[in-house]
């Protein structure tokens, strides 16, 4: 438990780095009076946040259904927006197929290199054991670049492939200054009062996908078991089949059409009826009045992140610890958001 209250307390003070919470657990007191006696190490730590993903979903669940059996959640509306967080991998780390297969033999001959070693006296083991391990990493993550660079192909042929030989989950895409750099995809789900008070973090995804198109529907109700009235989100949201899903179970979907490209003719108009009446809800002035609540809901999650939290770039690999990461932030948002109630 001290290793989970560590951790929230850290992830609040705008502290991410198992190391640099090793180093406040001997120097700053809230930090020593949160372990007392224990001394773990930074290694222990970042282990403990990457391997109890269940356990951190299953609390961040149990908090929201103790939320709303006191009333504290109102799920009249949900504001859904992304943000692309920076991943713990270097644009130079992409390589094509061809290229990987290069490092693929030239990792395997470094692994028999090392083996060869096996014998050199001027070696003690321990030496030796961590030789062979950081060999047979590099190998390994070859072989996880090479795999998904193969997936890639195979979804999207027409793409150039490439994959990350640091962390081959993650991928390059657009960031909000205009440039490309390898990143995940963060979807945050927030419902709240229109008046103010606590904002609440009712879903949190992580995807290696750029696009916002396909996230509306997995994000509702994954947690609560009650849907919103309505989902607001922009206009990146706005792919047809999420509409129609949104629509056949009563959620209105508030997402702003997009607009046509200038000079573009001869694009198709879907004239389905579910899509007909998302239009024409769109129309509506009360449509209008909710699409304004968005920003004091969507945006709630993203400041949080990346103000208070300073989480603006992963330092771990993979999508699962990535979102480990991000739960446990969206978790100790909502702490400190009901706080007052909770403990009142």
């Amino acid at each position: 438990m001290s290793q989970l209250t560590l951790w929230l307390f850290a992830i609040a003070d705008g502290v991410g780095s198992a190391r640099r919470i090793a180093e406040f657990t001997t120097t700053h007191h809230a930090y020593r009076w949160i372990v007392g006696d224990l001394a773990i190490g930074h290694h222990a730590r970042s282990e403990f946040r990457a391997a109890h993903g269940a356990a951190f979903d299953a609390l961040f669940t149990d908090v929201l259904s103790h939320l709303m059996h006191r009333g504290l959640i109102d799920m009249a509306v949900m504001g859904q927006d992304g943000t692309r967080i920076r991943a713990a991998a270097g644009a130079p780390s992409f390589r094509s197929l061809g290229s990987l297969l290069e490092c693929r033999a030239q990792a395997e001959l470094h692994l028999k290199a090392v083996l060869a070693q096996g014998d050199d006296p001027e070696l003690s083991k321990v030496q030796k054991a961590r030789r062979v391990s950081a060999a047979k990493d590099d190998q390994r993550r070859v072989e996880e670049a090479i795999a998904a660079c193969k997936e890639q192909r195979e979804q999207h042929p027409e793409s150039v492939a490439r994959g990350s030989t640091t962390d081959a989950e993650a991928r390059v895409m657009k960031r909000a200054d205009g440039g490309f750099r390898p990143a995940y995809n963060v979807q945050y789900g927030v419902v709240g009062d229109k008046m103010g008070g606590p904002r609440t973090i009712v879903g949190v995804r992580v995807t290696n996908i750029g696009s916002d198109l396909g996230s509306l529907v997995p994000m509702v109700a994954q947690r609560t078991g009650a849907l919103p009235g309505a989902v607001v989100a922009d206009t990146h949201h706005a792919g047809h089949e999420d509409i129609r899903a949104r629509m056949a179970c009563g959620v209105q979907a508030i997402v702003s059409p997009p607009r046509p490209r200038k000079g573009a003719t001869g694009t198709r108009v879907d004239r389905s009826a579910p899509i007909a009446a998302w239009r024409a809800l769109m129309d509506r002035e009360e449509s209008k009045e909710l699409e304004r609540q968005r920003g004091g809901l969507s945006e709630f999650a993203k400041a949080r992140q990346k103000g208070s939290q300073r989480v603006t770039q992963v330092l771990v690999r993979g999508a699962s610890k990535v979102f480990n990461v991000m739960l446990l932030g969206a978790l100790s948002a909502n702490l400190l958001q009901h706080a007052a109630s909770v403990l009142g």
